[in-house]
């Protein structure tokens, strides 16, 4: 093992020994007079502006933006910088138009997940409890698809940079991650992120600051047109959609995403109740901003290295090959903090789906506060362990869509009965037509068909808006339906 890897190795367990203390320290901070399972599932509803923002920040742009969204880049050009960068304002405009909404009415309805608030929203005709139980079980399955894409992405980096084989690598870094989160709940997950979203920043402005002193951006555009006009001037948005303009679906896409998937959404219900949205975008927008660039690499690295085998490498070799040992090593390290920013909360949320919400679906009066609580945190060991066994046998498959698969058709999934119901407030049967419609469609179309990435989501939440709409109408009773 030479000088390098040793370096590395004494980084990982720098960073190892504060990511544990900070996953203690939370545990120790939130539960200290706070029995109940709201100190481990919405943070005990303790959230900050700058803590808040961060957080949401950083697990929305990680694994996918800083290993599946260069690799996206390499194949498809330019196309996935624009796409990458309609998350940033997406991302403002949830946090300025919907989180106060969502925060307070959660909190008033005591809603600890997304599927809870689901249920609660919609528990007229005895009907909440099964709602909560089919969202649980949606979230949890599709939400292991993408952990374990993001086991995936870790294992590779975390492998290159330490010497390990892929597998364990990946064994090393889901470790870290239950052990964090099973300390100290979602406050050692945004505390943590936090921490994380700093060195992704960092990370950011270095590799922008390495490529563009390099090639500046108009020789960067005139070597991509040289290798491949398409890269640079593309006749259709692949692989958003055959459209030249479905590119521009990915801002609509990106705001349902940070509004409504379980693992993004459960930030708003986790803020103070003084936080103003207002400050906490002024946080969101710089960060998202400085993120969206990292898709750079990927045209880089297709102009640099023209003839990689796997598209994904193309962050990973990049990093070797382009910067100096010490740096590299402090980026990927940045990497892999952006990795375990999503990969956390993925986690966090499958878990609390499967030990608060299939429980009080299936379980309902148990709640012994010292039970619930082992429950919660077995459940975080669990759903690690299982997301990394999908991990070992899983298929070859490009990074970028299988988180797509999952967040997409979550979406769907749910934007009736969290978003529509902001304005329109359907019932239970609206909403098991809702989850059922967006679950096929966006499903199947991404399975099944050439739409593209951002097509078949939006077309499941337009089919599942429409069915929770009728389907209440349909059965509802008088007086059963509501202006939300």
């Amino acid at each position: 093992m030479d000088d390098s890897i040793w370096v590395n190795w004494a980084i990982m367990a720098a960073s190892m020994a504060a990511l544990i203390w900070l996953g203690w320290r939370a545990g120790r901070v939130v539960h200290m007079g706070n029995d109940d399972e709201s100190g481990f599932l919405v943070a005990g509803r303790s959230l900050g502006p700058f803590v808040g923002a961060s957080t949401i920040v950083a697990t929305g742009f990680s694994g996918w933006g800083f290993m599946g969204s260069p690799g996206v880049a390499y194949e498809f050009g330019a196309i996935e910088l624009l796409g990458n960068f309609m998350f940033a304002p997406a991302m403002v405009i949830a946090v300025l138009f919907f989180s106060r909404f969502l925060s307070r009415r959660a909190a008033e309805m005591d809603s600890c997940t997304i599927p809870e608030y689901a249920a609660r929203l919609h528990a007229d005709g005895g009907l909440g409890r099964l709602v909560q139980g089919v969202a649980a079980v949606i979230t949890i399955v599709l939400l292991l698809v993408f952990l374990t894409s993001q086991i995936k992405a870790v294992g590779i980096l975390a492998a290159g940079w330490l010497d390990l084989p892929e597998s364990w690598g990946a064994v090393l870094m889901i470790s870290i991650i239950i052990l964090y989160t099973v300390l100290g709940g979602l406050t050692a997950v945004a505390w943590t992120d936090t921490l994380m979203l700093m060195g992704m920043v960092l990370a950011a402005v270095i590799i922008c600051t390495q490529i563009f002193g390099d090639l500046g951006p108009v020789e960067l555009i005139a070597a991509l047109r040289e290798v491949d006009p398409q890269l640079v001037d593309p006749e259709t948005s692949t692989p958003y959609g055959q459209a030249k303009s479905a590119v521009y679906l990915v801002l609509p896409y990106a705001f349902m995403f940070s509004a409504v998937l379980p693992y993004m959404a459960v930030r708003f219900l986790a803020f103070r109740a003084d936080v103003k949205p207002h400050v906490v975008a002024m946080y969101v927008a710089p960060f998202g901003c400085i993120l969206s660039l990292i898709p750079i690499v990927g045209l880089y690295m297709r102009v640099r290295m023209p003839g990689l085998e796997q598209a994904d490498q193309a962050m990973p070799v990049y990093l070797q090959s382009f910067l100096h040992p010490a740096l590299g090593g402090f980026i990927t390290l940045c990497i892999l903090f952006a990795m375990q920013s999503t990969a956390n909360s993925l986690l966090h949320t499958v878990a609390s789906a499967a030990s608060h919400d299939l429980r009080r679906a299936l379980l309902p009066g148990h709640e012994n506060p010292a039970t619930v609580l082992f429950l919660n945190r077995a459940a975080v060991v669990v759903f690690g362990l299982a997301g990394l066994l999908m991990m070992f046998y899983a298929p070859p498959f490009f990074l970028s869509w299988l988180g797509i698969l999952g967040t997409g058709t979550l979406l769907a999934t749910l934007v009736g009965p969290i978003f529509v119901s902001s304005f329109w407030r359907g019932n239970g049967w609206g909403a098991l037509a809702a989850m059922g419609s967006g679950f096929a469609t966006s499903g199947g179309m991404l399975m099944w068909s050439e739409a593209g990435w951002v097509v078949g989501p939006l077309v499941g939440c337009a089919v599942s808006s429409l069915l929770y709409v009728a389907v209440s109408l349909a059965t509802s009773r008088s007086g059963g339906l509501q202006r939300a």
